[in-house]
Formats: structure tokens, sequence, C-alpha cells
């Protein structure tokens, strides 16, 4: 069966807004054959390995059911472990954005059982959890499951194999008999078959071959980076290794753009390609590529679909692909017709389980390497300089100036500062002196946070002077106004919320800018007045996006510290 498009597969049009938030625009295998059955409201079997894009294809038709006038679960999807949960919970959340009413809350083992309470209680309809956790709240009759109209298991087999088995038996037998039930396993064993035989009626059973993905001429790495350090990597990698024609995959069409323009604003040579340029654009910029009158063309997945350019040196993976399948299709860009090729991934944070799914789905030897430091980088372009200038000594190919350095000598200079001040008028601005340069650090940082000396702020950070904390209120221009007022967003559509960190922690506006973007991946615009206190940190973001945001920045290590978040009350400030 052919892939479709997701607008092909009756989708309502919140979830297709969503889908191409998210860069999806052509589905794959099992989405193409999964998510209309799922619609139909057929019960369904999916055979497929990790990887291959199984998440959206059960996800979206979970959403799409969701009556939101209903606070009380209506899905529940069984996950093996905690980390898979929670994958599948951002995913949910990401699909469901543009669906308003929609809720969703991951329960598992070692979570606050408080915090899932609360998410229970305040009307969530789609419950993402490990088989253990969601019996415990069955027997604390926290969880009802008689509004449920369709059962997920993800994985049933590691289920299976972790001793889950009963547990899923119990659920299956309390949820009401009129629903929908899903089976999504690698493999299936017998009592996986007896479980399916017993709980689904006429299921329809889609089946993705494994195939044999093999490149043995393509080296395959990935680094583990910090979503605000991607593009201070980017550049030190393609310095380092002398990388001069590549393409950079991102997951958005405005990644695209935005990359695009650092990349220029760097000196390099880079254009773009995504979906939203005529065909006849698409086409003058192929050309160019092809001609090497690029070092680097940036894309979106679909727009690459059937680029054929020769010797392409590098793909990178910019962001991470959605699949298996797309991780595939990007890399087969490069070690192409024999020859050899490289591939180069950045993971952030919690997509290392997503990458870890893409090695078991291709069966390859995707190596994890250390990030280069800035000293490597300044050692490397020194040793260039070194090796073109004693080439040029060697050939003898340049004009003598024995006069002019006659007069600096007679002046008292000796030979070897005149030398210098040479190199250092006539070389590239970034060769530095080749001894390593030793950082002074006031205390210990993480390993996605490490070492980027000299790190420059992107543009949107230098260019935002509204994002200043003394922005003037509305309601008055003097300090204890804004004291006053600090507590209530002034801006109609927006929402105050209240960070953990402040000054004392080093926070700028930036750094809390760019965690919200980063990590939610919404636009930037979704922010409002950002206004640091000493311990603490009001910012305004969209109305309609609030609950996503304090859902992702709740718990997550920021600064050095696990940031709580939640929104922002009139009175004494917190602190935790």
């Amino acid at each position: 069966m052919q892939k479709k498009l997701f607008t092909e597969l009756g989708l309502s049009p919140e979830l297709l807004k969503a889908v191409v938030q998210m860069g999806y625009e052509e589905a794959t295998h099992i989405q193409s054959q999964a998510i209309p059955a799922m619609l139909s409201g057929a019960d369904v079997v999916g055979q497929s390995q990790t990887g291959s894009g199984k998440t959206a294809a059960f996800a979206l038709p979970a959403i799409e059911k969701v009556d939101v006038r209903l606070r009380a679960p209506q899905v529940l999807i069984l996950c093996p472990t905690r980390e898979l949960a929670v994958q599948v919970a951002e995913e949910v959340a990401k699909l469901a954005s543009f669906k308003k009413g929609v809720r969703e809350i991951p329960i598992y083992g070692g979570q606050s059982y408080d915090r899932q309470l609360r998410g229970l209680k305040d009307g969530a309809q789609i419950i993402i959890g490990t088989p253990g956790r969601v019996m415990d709240h069955l027997d604390r009759r926290t969880l009802k499951l008689d509004q449920v109209k369709m059962v997920v298991l993800d994985e049933a087999d590691r289920m299976l194999d972790m001793g889950f088995l009963d547990d899923i038996r119990t659920v299956l037998k309390q949820a009401p008999k009129e629903r929908q039930t899903v089976f999504f396993s690698a493999t299936l064993p017998r009592p996986i078959q007896d479980l399916i035989k017993t709980f689904t009626k006429n299921p329809v059973n889609v089946t993705i071959e494994t195939q044999a993905l093999t490149m043995p001429a393509i080296e395959q790495v990935y680094y583990e980076v910090d979503r605000r350090s991607k593009l201070d990597v980017l550049c030190r990698l393609i310095d380092l290794q002398d990388i001069t024609f590549g393409i950079i995959f991102c997951a958005t069409k405005m990644m695209v753009d935005e990359l695009t323009e650092h990349l220029a604003a760097r000196g390099y040579a880079a254009d773009k390609m995504h979906g939203d340029m005529t065909q006849a654009m698409r086409e003058r910029v192929i050309a160019k590529f092809r001609k090497r009158g690029l070092d680097f063309l940036v894309a979106t997945d679909v727009a690459a679909r059937g680029l054929d350019v020769d010797d392409v040196e590098v793909v990178f993976n910019y962001d991470l692909p959605h699949d298996g399948d797309d991780y595939i299709h990007r890399i087969g860009r490069t070690g192409r017709a024999g020859r050899s090729g490289r591939a180069i991934t950045f993971v952030s944070g919690r997509e290392i389980y997503k990458m870890q799914s893409i090695i078991r789905f291709t069966k390859g030897k995707i190596r994890r390497e250390k990030i280069p430091s800035e000293e490597e980088v300044e050692k490397k372009r020194a040793n260039s300089f070194y090796d073109t200038l004693h080439k040029t000594l060697e050939e003898g190919k340049y004009e003598r100036q024995d006069a002019l350095i006659g007069r600096l000598l007679d002046q008292g200079y000796v030979a070897t500062d005149i030398a210098s001040a040479l190199i250092h008028l006539f070389s590239d601005d970034d060769v530095k002196p080749v001894e390593p340069i030793r950082e002074q650090r006031s205390a210990p940082m993480r390993r996605e946070d490490a070492p980027y000396p000299q790190r420059r702020e992107p543009p949107e950070r230098r260019e935002r002077p509204e994002r200043q904390e003394h922005r003037p209120s509305p309601m008055g221009t003097g300090l204890k106004a804004d004291r006053e007022s600090g507590e209530v967003s002034h801006e109609q559509g927006m929402v105050r919320l209240t960070l953990g960190v402040g000054r004392d922690h080093g926070v700028q506006p930036g750094d809390v800018l760019g965690v919200i973007v980063g990590i939610t991946k919404l636009p930037k615009e979704i922010v409002g007045v950002i206004r640091l206190q000493t311990k603490q940190t009001f910012v305004d973001v969209a109305e309609e996006h609030a609950e996503l945001v304090v859902s992702k920045l709740n718990g997550i290590e920021f600064k050095g510290r696990k940031l709580w978040c939640k929104r922002a009350t009139i009175g004494k400030p917190e602190s935790r």
C-alpha cells in the first residue's frame, strides 16, 4: 500500500493544523492504514517495529474520538515503561494543541500521586499510563473507566515480557464492552493472540513488513545537544570537519527559514527548500545546489522527496525525524552510488528515547559522539592556516617584500613580531592562538549545557527589547505599580505564569523565551512580557497554550535546577 497525505485520511481541520505545525505532510505506511480503520470505529491490530510512526497512528484517531464536553477519561493508552508513557503524552499534547478542551495526562510509577490525582480530577480525557500505576488508580477508585470509548495497548509484546499480562486482562475486563480496542505490537506471541481473540471484535489487521535496512557506506553518529545550542554545535562541526557540501533537515518550515537566516548571517552559503515554495523556486534552488553554488541546503522532509544530488558529504538531522522511515529517507541522500557518506543527528532531552527507537528500527550502528569543544575548533582553524602558509612558503609563489621588512627590522622590530602582526592583519579573523583556552567557571555545569565559550546570542534574542523585565505596565510606570500588577497579565488573551527561577539563578529574559519555545515547539509569538524577580519570573503566554506550557516546563532541568511552573496567583511570591 502506498503512503497517503494526511489530508486524505479523514482528519478534522484542527488535527490537520497540528500535523502541519509538527512538520508532517505525508503519513507513514502504518499511519496510512491504521488511521482510517480506527476512525471508522473498527478494532485494530497493528504489527510494526518501534520507530515506524505508530504513536501518531493511534493518537490522532484517539484525539478525534474525544468529546470535549465530557470531562472524564474516554481514551486509555497503556505503555510498558514510564519513558514511553511520557513520550506518548507529549506527542498527544502536540497533536491536540488546536483541539480546544482536550486534556491528556501521563500516569506512571515514580511520579507523585497528588499531581496525577489533580489531573484526573480536572477532567483529563486521554489517560496514558503504565499498567501498574493504572491498576493502583483503579484500586483506589481514582480512575474510572465507565466512559472509556477506546483502549490502546502500545508495545503489547514488551508489556507481556515485563509481566503485565494479568494487569492488562483486568483493565480490559473493567473497560466497557462497547469500546474500541487497539493493539500495537512488533511481534504477536501466543498470549497476545489470546488477548486479541478474547477482547477484540473482527479486528482489522495492519502489518508493516520489516525491511533489511543496512547502509554500510554511511557513517552514522548522534550528539546529545541542548535545543538552544544546536546552531553553535552545527557550525562547530562544520568548521571542525571541513564540511563544504551537505543537506540539513529540519522538522518545520519555520525552522527551515530561521536556520537558513542564521547560517547566512554566519557566512555560510545556504538556501532553503520547503512546501511553501513554488515548484519553480524549488527547481532553481536544487539547480544551484547541484552546481555547488551552495554549501548547504536546509529542507523539510517532504520538500526533499526525490532529491537526487551526487557527492553530498553529510546529512544533518538538525531536528530528529518523526520515525525510522523518515530517518532512512534522509540519510539516503548521502553515500549514493557506492560512495561513502556521513549522517549526523542532533538529539535533545527526552528525544533520546525516540533515537533509541530509530536505532532499533534501522538495526544500524549509530554511534554516540561527544560534542567537540571550541578549543578543538580553534586549534583546527589555526592548523589549517599553518598548512596554507607552509604550502605558500614551500612553493615560493608570492611577491617578496624585502624592502618593507628591512625598514621594520631597521626600526628594531624582530622577525617573529613582524610575522605575527602580518598574520593578525591578513588572516581569517577566526584564527586564534593554538594554546588551549582555559575557561573560568564558578560552578560545574550539566553535560547538555556544557562549554560553549563566547557563545553569541541568536538574533531573535538580541533584538527583543520588549522582553525586558522592567517594561512599563498599563497600570503605571513606577516600580511600586509594577510590583502590584506583576502577578496579573493586562494583555488581552494572555495568561501570566510563574517560574521558580529568577535573577539570583543567572536567568535572562532570552533564556526564558528560549526554554519555552524550545521545549514546547510553539512559535515565539505566543510569549509576551517577561518580568524577572529575585527568586522567580513572571511570563505572559497565550491563554490557549498556557496549560501546555505549564505541563511541559514543570519538572525539567533548567539552569541547574528542577523547574516548577504554574499560573501566577495574587499574593506572596512562592518559594520551593
